[in-house]
């Protein structure tokens, strides 16, 4: 079973015996299930809100088949120990020289600002290694793996495919307005999301592209607030604030959960990282005070703080 889903979500749910709807029909009462949840024939559901405040139950399954894009694919040949235990050797990322045949170098000038794209994917004193290594440390500390991580955010994914599919994608504003928020773990987690004329290219070559903007963030429950008030008296004002928006939202497209996924790379410091510790809490993987705990108090720092070699 998927370390994703709560202990308490473990159940596997026979989907035809529920007395709900399943997307695209909608409920008009929240159904009395967990979300996410798994159905015995091992599909995976979120339960989510429209924007007419019905209740969709909606398969969000991984697979490579999806319009949007491939999603159970890991880089074997160059990440075995990442296709065998869902981390990295760090033994291995210190003798690479290439990733998908394109050298560490050419990669890094390609993902650094104003290469492949303005924003980078990568801040310009960081290196493809530096932030695959960096990252893989954290998520070494959470006690999760990079495949676990991808997940929720292909689960996303999936829930704008099947509006896609219907039509049921604004075209003319170019956005996803049908879904408001959808449930995980407990939470209450906002999405909102636009389609872009497309071409980002990948850094990597792996023929991924991304023609997608999505934002996705959750609004911090009292105990959460009260609990970094009381912990972070240290911070002024200004790093406090900067501290919850990191925690409870960050900006992705499709390339990047293919990129945890295939090579766990969630970008570097900029616009577009999705940072392991920021999915873990908007997901609901780990509580706030684990996570602090694990950091030692010191959650802005690790946020913030740029993987230089």
């Amino acid at each position: 079973m998927s370390t994703l889903f709560c202990s308490a979500q473990n159940d596997l749910i026979d989907i035809d015996s529920i007395p709900y709807r399943i997307y695209p029909n909608v409920n008009i009462d929240k159904p009395k299930l967990a979300s996410p949840f798994i159905s015995k024939n091992l599909n995976e559901y979120v339960v989510a809100i429209t924007r007419e405040d019905k209740y969709a139950i909606i398969d969000v399954t991984l697979g490579n088949d999806d319009k949007i894009c491939v999603q159970n694919i890991i880089d074997t040949l160059d990440f075995p120990h990442l296709a065998k235990t869902g981390l990295h050797s760090e033994v291995n990322l210190n003798s690479i020289k290439t990733i998908t045949g394109r050298s560490i170098e050419e990669i890094t000038e390609l993902a650094r600002p104003n290469g492949l794209s303005q924003a980078g994917f990568m801040a310009k004193d960081e290196t493809i290694l530096s932030v695959i290594s960096g990252d893989n440390q954290i998520v070494k500390k959470l006690n999760t793996t990079h495949p676990e991580l991808a997940k929720p955010l292909f689960h996303v994914l999936n829930m704008m495919d099947a509006d896609l599919d219907l039509n049921r994608w604004n075209m003319a504003k170019h956005q996803w307005e049908n879904i408001r928020y959808f449930f995980y773990n407990n939470h209450k987690v906002f999405v909102d999301a636009e389609d872009t004329k497309g071409g980002q290219k990948s850094i990597f070559n792996d023929n991924i592209e991304g023609a997608f903007f999505i934002k996705i963030w959750r609004e911090l429950e009292k105990e959460e607030m009260k609990y970094l008030e009381d912990n972070y008296k240290y911070l002024s004002k200004d790093e406090f604030n900067d501290l919850v928006l990191k925690l409870s939202s960050l900006n992705t497209g499709e390339m990047e959960p293919q990129y945890i996924m295939r090579y766990g790379f969630y970008e570097g410091h900029t616009y577009w990282r999705t940072d392991p510790i920021t999915i873990s809490f908007i997901f609901g993987l780990i509580s706030l005070p684990e996570l602090d705990g694990i950091f030692e108090n010191r959650l802005l720092e690790v946020l913030s703080k740029h993987y230089t070699e």
